[in-house]
């Protein structure tokens, strides 16, 4: 009982911050509510006992991509000092969208409910675990990270994800270097 409140609790932090990005007007704030709405996903895996996941959306998601959209924001002064409307000057065609997506992912929820039941099935308790063996696990984190350095398996990709993410960091700042018709 009490996992389910705490899950409860975290899924409406998660929520309501993520509620927090997409609303909210000033850009500075809009990425500290996703900072938190990080946060309540590796909530989420803590809950779910994926420890490892959680580290990673602590450290990748959190750590790096988020102070990133934050340097980026404070690098491009511009962005800050405009005055344009925050409204959507296509409300009809968005409001057609979301109705549209909403209804093609309630129509696959409800085709799968037969393949997910949301009631417990009969004589399961609601709080069961799967169990996973201690030999499956014992070993895999460093089998991950061997196989992002090892040679025969994904080195090249790792690499390739390093220099491009390297590319867009310095094309930001290229972009947001003050012009000499700025000043």
């Amino acid at each position: 009982m009490t996992e389910t409140i705490i899950f409860i609790i975290v899924s409406v932090f998660t929520l309501a911050t993520g509620w927090i990005v997409v609303t909210n007007r000033n850009l500075f704030h809009a990425a500290l509510a996703l900072m938190a709405s990080f946060l309540g996903v590796a909530g989420l895996y803590v809950l779910l006992d994926a420890g490892f996941l959680a580290a990673a959306q602590l450290l990748v998601y959190i750590g790096a991509i988020s102070i990133l959209i934050i340097f980026a924001i404070m690098l491009t002064r511009r962005m800050m000092q405009t005055n344009e409307s925050a409204f959507n000057a296509q409300p009809g065609l968005s409001a057609i969208t979301a109705v549209s997506v909403f209804a093609i992912i309630a129509y696959i929820l409800w085709r799968m409910r037969q393949f997910w039941p949301i009631e417990p099935a009969a004589g399961v308790p609601l709080a069961s675990r799967t169990v996973v063996p201690d030999s499956l696990l014992m070993d895999s984190v460093a089998a991950l990270g061997r196989s992002f350095v090892s040679p025969d398996a994904f080195v090249l990709p790792f690499e390739v994800a390093s220099i491009l993410l390297l590319a867009a960091l310095i094309g930001s700042i290229w972009v947001a270097w003050p012009k000499a018709e700025d000043k």
